[in-house]
């Protein structure tokens, strides 16, 4: 069996709760996407590149976890 990495603990130090928590990482994940995409296309610097070295290779939910769990990721809410 695998661990779940990042781990949730370290995830909740750096949001307010589980649903910021997810909603920063899905929408981080598709800009990850994006930037891939974009790459492929020859289009440079629209995008921003993963901040974190991981070795999740093209697991984009992972990658934007973990940046979120490194305090890679600031977010606010809209009021």
């Amino acid at each position: 069996m695998s661990m779940i990495k990042p781990r949730v603990d370290k995830l909740l130090d750096r949001t307010d709760s589980h649903y910021a928590a997810v909603i920063v990482a899905a929408k981080r994940a598709r800009q990850i996407n994006a930037y891939y995409h974009s790459l492929s296309e020859g289009a440079y610097g629209e995008y921003t590149p993963p901040m974190v070295e991981t070795d999740s290779g093209s697991n984009y939910l992972t990658i934007s976890l973990e940046e979120v769990a490194a305090g890679k990721i600031k977010y606010e809410y809209k009021t």
